[in-house]
């Protein structure tokens, strides 16, 4: 350490801004990453905490001089003797830390180092945050989050005093030990520094809360998450509360103005705040208002994203971030900054394969929706409502829609009794990447609440729930081991909360995410009850679409933001790869049983024929939506930034269908070609193949539809268990209608695309497929690494 430190104090003291990452061993890992914190924030206007250090040598002259040597060495044994619960020697080292007082030198250096940092304040006898700062934390895999203490709004000589003493001591706490034992760290090797700096924002502090410039649950690079409630931080830091979250999309923060692609409103029901008397805090109850609003602005969010961006470029790692707002100023300040240490050094991603070790009895059996096995307990649920459902439970029920997909999340396996492989439970169990079995009949009759049952669809097409709890064997696939292609190999992704999750397989984009699982999942009611409320006529609803939009300056205005957040979401996870987003594609059936939305969908004979798709995009009846659902695509595109995002037409009939619909697009700001939108379209009825070379005049691709095109082409109903012998892809009918638009849409240099399982769960389609020249395949999570192998096959036996 070159820098100066202040002077007199240079054997007890150092100053933040003469330490940085390199110092560790001196200041520990808190102090050094808050010393970093000056230096990567210079000049960026961000305001950091004025700070200064009692240093780890200081901490260990404290030891050996103080006569605790002795104490530290007596408990260190009896907690490696075992034997004595690690309360006992914890409390007698805690004890004889608070109780000793310092060297007079040490005493003397930290009182002048306060009054210093007083002066540089401005400010006699300062409020400041005491926190401890150990060699061993925010290490990769090793955090130590929480296991030492820290104490907020110390002020005065003696507070701060004692604080360092009870600081030093929570080296030896019950908690520290038993961390240390998990992670196999030497506990004489131990130490620990104190760090003093200013309160930001105390004691006025409107909201704080927690940053990471990296997604927690995935690893995914590609996001800043921002979480705070109102008050004090520790409330979120401590896990104390539902805090607010937001998701910023990072490739955009220096190009747009608001590069925001999920919140999530949190309950906050309680906030911290101060008490007013030295180092303490309290919770108390937020007010109605409070829990209502968001604890930050939109700008409030992208500013410190920013700033969580610039910390990470200068850290070259990921970062753990903690920010605060004042109450007063409505000024943000960055309190502390560490590496993010969880996904540390993480290997690159697999995938698990599943094997089930032994035989059982068969239950029941029905169609294979991916390939894993999981075991729980049957849990037969007919209305959401009336479930009692645990985590990791079994979900038998008759079939799902999507106001089921927060028990599915919940389900380590589900079996229905009605329903094929494009049914609404294979469609999500698929993304959430658990094993489903679907069509089984008769589930909910010949299984019985509490059972305990093996669900496997690791033995091939077929499912079965089997008796008891059966061994089964997984086996991690290493990603990098996929094969290069040159037909490219997406994903279908249509639930924005998993699509993080797959961001680490060797995908090429998504070549099908579905607007009207985000409608069905996250908005949840019709657009049309949103924009017009009052035609609704049942009270209930009326007053659930009022709670729906609640934040929001109109129902329009909530439909569009969540739209646009969950179609941002995926196309964030995969950028600047595609992302092709069918428009919305509910049959009025479906549509009806939205909030709202029997009061504008009036029965249909024939539902899977009728007002569906680009159809309804010009109708009357729902014009007004589909203004709504560009808007948010629009939003996506130019204001958050993802301009891989691909609009893809849905059940298009004609021709002239598809220029009404490219027109009512334009109105709305969605022109081809325009700021490098693409249009592609659906290829599933019939008359989209007899005139693909008129239709190719429109668009820049085409997208097969494999379930909707086998169903019209056999006039074979695709959800129907009777008949699913009929249903296939493979049938020489379909395939030469395959065939036959892959041929005239590469005359006018119109890509194609294929959408469904087909070619994973059978090699020789993808043969046929890549030998007609298909573009690219889109495929579930599950199934792109055997769809990519089948693919890499099929291409070298081509090319022999």
């Amino acid at each position: 350490m070159t820098s100066p430190r202040h002077p007199g104090d240079d054997r007890f003291i150092a100053w933040f801004e003469a330490i940085g990452n390199d110092d560790v061993p001196l200041v520990g890992g808190k102090a050094a990453s808050l010393g970093e914190l000056s230096r990567a924030l210079a000049g960026s206007g961000a305001p950091f905490p004025r700070s200064f250090e009692v240093t780890t040598e200081r901490y260990r002259d404290f030891v050996s001089g103080g006569g605790l040597a002795d104490t530290v060495e007596a408990v260190v044994a009896v907690v490696e003797r075992g034997g004595t619960p690690l309360s006992e020697p914890a409390a007698r080292a805690a004890a004889a830390f608070v109780a000793s007082a310092f060297p007079g030198e040490l005493d003397h250096a930290i009182r002048s180092a306060y009054r210093e940092l007083g002066r540089r304040i401005g400010k006699a006898d300062p409020e400041v945050a005491v926190r401890s700062s150990a060699t061993m934390e925010d290490m990769p895999g090793i955090s130590f989050a929480g296991q030492h203490e820290s104490f907020l709004g110390v002020r005065g000589e003696e507070a701060l005093l004692a604080a360092c003493r009870r600081c030093f001591a929570s080296l030896f706490t019950e908690r520290a030990f038993a961390y240390r034992q998990e992670m196999g760290l030497d506990h004489r090797a131990a130490a620990l520094a104190v760090a003093v700096h200013e309160m930001a924002a105390w004691p006025d502090c409107e909201a704080a809360g927690v940053m990471f410039t990296i997604d927690t649950e995935s690893g995914f690079p590609g996001i800043v998450n921002v979480s705070g409630n109102w008050g004090v931080g520790e409330s979120v830091v401590q896990g104390r509360v539902s805090p607010d979250e937001f998701l910023v999309f990072k490739a955009a923060l220096e190009t747009r103005a608001l590069p925001i692609v999920a919140r999530r409103k949190g309950s906050k029901l309680l906030k911290a705040v101060s008490t007013g008397a030295a180092a303490t805090t309290r919770l108390i109850p937020t007010t109605t208002f409070e829990q209502q609003a968001y604890c930050l602005t939109e700008g409030d969010v992208v500013q410190l994203a920013k700033w969580g961006v610039q910390l990470e470029r200068h850290f070259g790692r990921p970062m753990d971030i903690e920010w605060a707002k004042d109450g007063g100023t409505g000024g943000l300040a960055i309190v502390q900054a560490r590496p993010e240490t969880v996904h540390a050094g993480k290997l690159p991603a697999t995938l698990r394969s599943f094997t089930l070790q032994s035989a059982g009895t068969p239950l029941v059996r029905g169609v294979a929706v991916g390939s894993a096995i999981a075991a729980g307990r049957v849990r037969i649920v007919h209305e959401t409502g009336d479930a009692r459902f645990a985590d990791g439970d079994i979900l038998v029920t008759s079939a799902t829609s999507p106001d089921w997909v927060p028990l599915m999340r919940k389900s380590s396996a589900i079996v229905t009794d009605l329903g094929g492989r494009t049914s609404h439970a294979a469609i999500v169990s698929r993304e959430l990447g658990i094993p489903a079995v679907v069509g089984t009949q008769d589930a909910t009759t010949r299984l019985r609440n509490g059972d305990e049952v093996t669900v496997s669809c690791a033995e091939g097409s077929d499912g079965v729930v089997y008796a008891g709890l059966l061994p089964f064997a997984t086996e991690e696939l290493a990603l990098e081991d996929a094969p290069a292609t040159k037909t490219k190999v997406m994903l279908n992704l249509s639930i924005p909360e998993a699509s993080l999750r797959w961001w680490r397989l060797p995908a090429d984009g998504v070549g099908l995410a579905r607007i009207e699982f985000i409608v069905g999942q996250q908005i949840g009611a019709h657009p049309m009850a949103l924009l017009h409320p009052d035609q609704v006529e049942d009270e209930d609803e009326r007053a659930t679409l009022a709670a729906l939009a609640e934040g929001f300056p109109s129902g329009a205005d909530y439909f569009v933001t969540k739209l646009a957040e969950g179609i941002g979401r995926i196309a964030a996870s995969q950028y600047p790869r595609p992302v092709v987003v069918r428009l919305s594609d509910f049959k009025s059936n479906e549509y009806a049983g939205l909030v709202g939305g029997k009061w504008f969908e009036p029965p249909e004979p024939n539902p899977m024929l009728g007002l569906r798709g680009a159809s309804r995009y010009y109708h009357p009846r729902y014009r007004e939506a589909f203004a709504l659902e560009c808007a948010a695509i629009l939003r996506a595109r130019e204001v958050v930034g993802l301009d891989n995002v691909v609009v893809m037409i849905p059940f298009c009939r004609t021709v002239p269908e598809c220029q009404r619909v490219l027109e009512e697009m334009a109105l709305h700001g969605l022109v081809r070609g325009r700021n490098g939108l693409r249009v592609w379209m659906m290829t599933e009825v019939p008359s989209n193949v007899v005139l693909a070379s008129e239709f190719a005049d429109h668009v820049d691709g085409f997208s097969i539809g494999s379930n909707d095109l086998t169903q019209l082409v056999l006039g074979v109903d695709r959800d129907s268990a009777e008949l699913r012998s009929l249903f296939s892809e493979s049938d020489p009918a379909v395939k030469s209608m395959i065939r036959s638009v892959i041929a005239r849409a590469h005359a006018k240099d119109v890509t194609v695309s294929f959408c469904g399982q087909a070619p994973s769960d059978d090699p020789s389609f993808a043969a046929f497929l890549v030998e007609c020249g298909i573009d690219s395949i889109s495929v579930t999570p599950d199934t792109l690494l055997r769809t990519r192998q089948a693919v890499a096959n099929a291409e070298a036996l081509a090319n022999r």
